[in-house]
């Protein structure tokens, strides 16, 4: 017999549910199914929630807890992004109460000046809770983008000579980071009625507040520096403007990233994108 979630929870994670919100009903598959991840509108007993779950070596689901245990409440209680209601390390499974709202990417939504500073004000609010200096930030993202490039990938190889000779002459120092999102974009944006919320926090990870900014300037803002201004509006500063060696690399290792992962998963857009980003980054001055 057909189960309710068609297969998609193993035992362990349905028995969770079957326990956590009795009398699940799903409503519709959110999932993107680019890789493992798993994501369910769902309706039970105990009202409306969204279940996310991922395989045995799915990260992302580590990550998205850890930043509903510790940084999210400061979205949360204002009803800017989910309030975690259950979750398990061990088997990568978590449930959040339900936000009304639909996606901002491919709306009208996508490339509203009020929307974007709305953005830029939630950005800033998440940034603001914490900073830290970082003596390996550097480092390691340097050490990221090279093992990236071994992988298999698309970049033509006198492109990819470049790239390695520019991040092994980089000098990694210490940085300020802050809790980010990772993915902060009008996919992971819901608007009810003109309100911003925040969802997806599956690469949260502490990084420089400015990685936040990456796949806006790649994309919604390229041709629209308008959305740029409000954004930074909203946020109250542009941190780019001080640092602009670091906001070239950063954009180097997120396009490099982008790039690669995204011909491993067969996004044939996104990976087009990464290119475009690798592209764009090397003209930063």
């Amino acid at each position: 017999m057909e189960t309710w979630h068609k297969g998609r929870l193993n035992n362990d994670q349905a028995d969770h549910i079957a326990r956590w919100l009795p009398h699940a009903r799903l409503r519709s598959d959110l999932s993107w199914n680019l890789l493992d991840t798993v994501v369910f509108d769902v309706d039970s007993d105990h009202g409306r929630f969204v279940i996310k779950a991922g395989g045995p070596t799915n990260h992302h689901m580590g990550r998205e807890i850890a930043a509903h245990q510790g940084f999210t409440e400061c979205l949360a209680r204002t009803g800017h992004a989910p309030q975690l209601i259950h979750y398990d390390r061990t088997s990568n499974l978590l449930v959040t109460r339900y936000l009304d709202g639909s996606l901002a990417l491919g709306s009208e939504s996508e490339f509203d000046s009020d929307i974007h500073r709305q953005a830029g004000t939630l950005a800033r609010i998440f940034h603001n809770q914490a900073a830290r200096i970082s003596v390996d930030w550097n480092a390691t993202a340097i050490a990221k983008s090279l093992a990236w490039l071994d992988k298999p990938n698309r970049i033509e190889p006198a492109l990819i000579a470049k790239l390695r000779s520019i991040l092994t002459t980089l000098r990694p120092g210490p940085v300020v980071v802050v809790p980010t999102h990772g993915d902060w974009q009008p996919r992971n944006w819901l608007v009810e009625e003109g309100i911003v919320k925040a969802i997806d926090f599956g690469r949260f990870d502490w990084r420089p507040a400015m990685t936040d900014f990456c796949r806006l300037a790649a994309k919604q803002w390229r041709d629209a520096p308008h959305l740029e201004d409000a954004f930074f509006a909203g946020y109250g500063t542009d941190p780019r403007l001080e640092l602009a060696d670091e906001w070239r690399t950063s954009n180097l290792h997120e396009a490099i990233a982008t790039a690669v992962w995204a011909y491993q998963v067969g996004d044939e857009r996104f990976e087009m994108q990464g290119h475009q980003m690798i592209t764009d980054a090397l003209t930063l001055s």
